[in-house]
């Protein structure tokens, strides 16, 4: 293959954001296509027995297998790493085998992790059930005091991890803060930035160590594939991502990578403009009802959300009173806008994650959070706002709202 763009970072460091987004890691071969190909291969052919040693033994160039190596997941690797200013990057099947590769490739039976207490349920569910089974210690803090992260670092703290903006609570953590103490403490910061993506907030330039991506949600943006993402360090991800991915085999289809490679072209203008929704939106519901959104001056952590994220983000929390049985009652009268768990798509969504995204933790875990059975998370999508707001109106209506 012939490199053009993100092979080389001389040429690549001077692309300002939108041009690193179309060209960046794009790698052509000799029939010169504008389109990044797809490599459909599970293995690669070697003219000698003696060149296939010599690439297992990481002595000549070229790849071996595409559970480690294939050219189009490649040139996402390389797109992702460039536009969120990352040494290195190790595309996944999915956000959580994203998740999951970035805490198992760092922690060790005998090591503490502290996790912020408002996650994604699957990532509550790694962090209070599976890695205790292999011998992590792990403590759960409310990530928007970063004292209270200090407080429960220990000797053995390796990491920390967090979301910010949290799902679905909207909860901000000062990035810079945390990874300071986590840094103090000789610990890495992991940090979960799919409701950001490096479009609005771009945790390695505040502080972070790692960060993981369900690539699901606004990079792909259409609802089309699963994927996943792991940055962070050519250091950390040689020693330590590698060894635990190349034996465990979490990779992503050539497919897949394609289709999420593709939609970065227009990443920015995407969430850009459901950002720019999404503020008009939460501005009409909070007249109506209690809302969340980081954009909001009625946000407790608004100024630091606006000091860490270019916006406030394409989701909305809202808050109903009457429990369980009005939050599904405003989905039921919905007519425009989905009922969906999904996030980032283009189409405008909306769950109750109470008895959908987080059901898997008990509902003492969901308290903690701030997980009511009241609560709904809205993900704004493409469509007019003006066409939203009056979906949100009548549905509103119909609970007497």
């Amino acid at each position: 293959m012939k490199p053009k763009g993100g092979q080389d970072r001389a040429v690549t460091g001077r692309w300002r954001p939108a041009t690193v987004a179309v060209r960046g890691g794009t790698a052509r071969t000799p029939f010169g296509e504008t389109s990044e190909a797809i490599f459909l291969t599970s293995g690669y052919c070697y003219e000698s027995a003696g060149e296939a040693a010599a690439r297992f033994r990481g002595d000549a160039p070229g790849m071996t297998y595409s559970r480690l190596q294939n050219p189009t997941v490649e040139m996402l690797e390389q797109r992702l790493a460039l536009m969120e200013g990352a040494e290195a990057a190790r595309a996944t099947a999915s956000g959580m085998a994203a998740m999951t590769a970035a805490l198992m490739a760092t922690l060790s039976a005998g090591d503490h992790l502290v996790a912020g207490r408002a996650l994604f349920g699957s990532c509550r569910v790694i962090v209070d059930t599976i890695l205790p089974r292999f011998g992590v210690q792990t403590t759960t803090v409310d990530a928007r005091h970063p004292e209270a992260v200090a407080a429960a670092i220990r000797p053995n703290t390796r990491a920390v991890f967090l979301e910010t903006p949290a799902n679905p609570t909207l909860d901000i953590a000062d990035i810079e803060a945390i990874a300071g103490i986590a840094h103090e403490a000789g610990a890495l910061l992991i940090v979960d930035n799919a409701f950001a993506t490096p479009v609005i907030q771009k945790p390695l330039a505040l502080g972070a160590d790692i960060v993981a991506y369900s690539a699901t949600k606004l990079m792909d943006g259409q609802g089309r594939v699963l994927a996943g993402a792991v940055l962070g360090s050519a250091t950390w991800m040689a020693e330590s991502c590698l060894p635990f991915v190349r034996h465990t085999g979490p990779n992503l289809s050539p497919f897949n990578a394609w289709v999420v490679l593709k939609a970065l072209e227009t990443l920015e203008l995407r969430v850009e403009r459901q950002a720019a929704n999404a503020n008009r939106l939460a501005q009409f519901l909070e007249s109506r009802v209690r809302t969340l959104y980081p954009g909001l001056p009625s946000h407790p952590q608004h100024d630091l959300a606006m000091r860490q994220m270019a916006n406030g983000g394409t989701i909305i929390s809202l808050f109903l009173e009457g429990g369980t049985a009005e939050a599904h009652a405003l989905l039921d009268a919905l007519l425009l806008i989905d009922i969906s768990n999904n996030l980032g798509d283009s189409r405008t969504l909306m769950t109750h994650p109470a008895s959908t995204t987080h059901y898997s933790v008990s509902p003492e875990v969901r308290a903690e959070m701030g997980v009511t059975d009241g609560m709904l998370r809205l993900s704004v999508g493409l469509e007019d706002a003006q066409d939203l707001m009056d979906d949100l109106d009548q549905a509103l209506k119909v609970i007497g709202r």
